[in-house]
């Protein structure tokens, strides 16, 4: 058929359904004066008639019959592919890839996605750790998730923790021999736990802060570990002073194996956020993520 319209077909179906132009025309929302000229105007192109009308009623011709039962099951299934659609949109699901380091990861991601994933069954979550900052539109991630200071300005963060602070630990074994730093500037005649890092290579100094001062510290010691695990068990061995986030040591530091010193040249700083492209139309399964990962004071 030349120009065929589908839609005319649509309108058809229902019109010899429905066996009346008025209920067709108020169950698709439509004037009946245009229903009258959608089914004159296919009849033209098929040169058929399909539907017989008299003053009383409507109904198919032998023409029209043979269309409505070829159509009717056909129509029938995209409108319930059409349904299941509508109700998958209602119902969040989908991939969702995050990136992430390690200890977001175990701190924050994990607490909330062991009963965000039971909640929503449908919704797939892939989490990648790794240690340097990603690119989540080249490497097609959805989001990560990093210390609020290193999101790039072009991305929309989302806090989701508590802000966090840095601790300078050792035994109680390598206090008693070396005794206790009282200025971070001190740190350079102690044995340091050196903290090799993924991303640069480089060894970083020890970033200290009181009252508006500012003080970073190069300091030595017999090893250097790019390994978060490694600098906390030499600290327990008494190898030297380990410089870590708070939390990791907290366990340690309750029952005394480890010792904190200049707590007052610690203060704390922004913690993880969630950070994505702001041009990207996201997904209601992802929406719904950002809900769950929302930090709440």
């Amino acid at each position: 058929m030349a120009n065929r319209s589908y839609n005319d077909l649509a309108v058809f179906v229902a019109v010899a359904r429905e066996g009346s132009f008025t209920k067709a025309a108020a169950k698709l929302g439509v004037s009946q004066s245009a229903l009258s000229q959608t089914i004159k105007n296919l009849e033209e192109r098929l040169g058929l008639r399909l539907l017989a009308r008299t003053s009383r009623n409507l109904s198919a011709t032998d023409a029209g019959e043979r269309l409505l039962m070829s159509l009717g099951s056909h129509f029938e299934e995209i409108d319930a592919e059409l349904e299941a659609l509508i109700q998958l949109s209602e119902r969040p699901a989908g991939r969702i890839a995050i990136t992430t380091s390690q200890h977001a990861a175990d701190t924050i991601l994990w607490p909330v996605l062991q009963k965000f994933l039971l909640d929503y069954p449908e919704i797939n979550i892939e989490v990648i750790v790794d240690s340097v900052m990603v690119d989540v539109i080249a490497e097609r991630f959805d989001a990560g998730v990093r210390l609020g200071e290193q999101v790039e300005k072009d991305m929309i963060a989302m806090r989701i923790g508590p802000d966090l602070r840095m601790a300078v630990v050792g035994s109680p074994a390598y206090f008693a021999r070396y005794g206790e730093p009282q200025h971070p500037d001190d740190l350079t005649r102690h044995k340091c736990i050196n903290i090799r890092m993924p991303t640069s290579k480089a060894i970083n100094a020890w970033e200290f802060e009181k009252d508006g001062k500012a003080v970073k510290v190069r300091v030595d010691g017999q090893v250097v570990f790019n390994s978060g695990s490694l600098r906390m068990n030499a600290a327990l061995a008494g190898v030297g002073l380990s410089y870590m986030l708070e939390d990791h040591a907290q366990a340690y530091l309750g029952d005394g194996r480890l010792i904190r010193v200049l707590t007052d040249w610690c203060p704390p700083f922004p913690g993880y956020h969630l950070y994505y492209p702001s041009r990207k139309q996201h997904s209601a399964a992802f929406a719904l993520l950002l809900d769950a990962l929302r930090y709440r004071t």
